[in-house]
């Protein structure tokens, strides 16, 4: 479990959380037995769970890096962080422009406890954390901890991970990502991965089941609904498509197999 010495009042540690179960299945440290236990559920129903999971973290880094390396973006504005788990987005695109500016986004109090993972950044560059939800992107565009940081004046790379699966049709993911988007100017990007059942739809059924099980709802989304978020927007090659097809590099240790990644990615740019 956590050694980092959280203080309890705000966490629930009866119940699974999702950012907990992430952290135990890809081998972290900072998860309660709930959380232990969901994980090992999870991937009994479904034993690809964790290379699906180490796709999605490497798809981040590798659409980080083009952002950085290629497309020269040098803000971030990071939705749904988690538990910082190192190479975090700030290491990736600081290693690349040691001036790279980053904004954390998450109401999880535990990613709060553990946020000066997140805030060590370069002399050069600079990195926030603004503890809210995403589903209130008014409040995330006026935190003063994201003014004091980003010029939005300046193109941002606006990054929504592994999270939208998390936001039902009630909350209308659409919406809250064109929101985050609209005050971002032409030369922006997003880059999204998104929980779909496409390609395993029995096993990814399972599991789903597990999480709404913990009241964890998922909202799971075909090919057609997840090219939706980047309506109006230049998708870069090769557009949307698996996670671990997208730009592999030569650091992939697994011979990946189609069923075993149920999430799509894709990254853009705002005309």
């Amino acid at each position: 479990m956590s050694d980092n010495g959280w203080s309890a009042d705000r966490i629930d540690t009866e119940s699974a959380h999702s950012a907990r179960i992430y952290d135990y299945i890809l081998g972290g440290k900072d998860y309660y037995p709930a959380d232990k236990e969901a994980g090992i559920a999870m991937s009994r129903e479904w034993p690809a769970l964790p290379i699906h999971m180490r796709a999605n973290r490497d798809f981040m880094n590798r659409a980080v890096r083009y952002l950085a390396e290629e497309a020269g973006i040098r803000q971030f504005l990071d939705i749904g962080t988690g538990i910082p788990t190192s190479p975090n987005l700030h290491e990736i695109a600081q290693a690349v422009a040691p001036d790279s500016r980053v904004v954390y986004v998450d109401n999880d109090p535990i990613v709060l406890t553990l946020s000066q993972g997140l805030l060590a950044s370069t002399p050069e560059g600079r990195t926030a954390y603004v503890e809210a939800d995403m589903c209130e992107p008014a409040t995330i565009l006026r935190a003063p901890e994201l003014r004091e940081t980003l010029d939005l004046t300046q193109p941002v790379a606006l990054t929504v991970i592994a999270i939208v699966h998390f936001v039902l049709d009630k909350d209308d993911a659409y919406g809250i990502v064109n929101r985050l988007l609209e005050p971002l100017p032409s030369g922006s990007y997003l880059a999204m991965s998104i929980g779909t059942a496409d390609f395993a739809p029995d096993e990814v059924a399972r599991v789903a089941r597990e999480y709404a099980a913990r009241d964890m709802p998922m909202r799971l989304r075909t090919e057609a609904e997840a090219e939706r978020f980047f309506d109006g927007l230049e998708l870069v090659e090769p557009g949307l498509t698996q996670v671990h097809k997208w730009r592999p590099d030569a650091t992939a240790t697994e011979d990946i197999k189609d069923e075993d990644i149920a999430m799509y990615g894709a990254v853009a740019r705002k005309p």
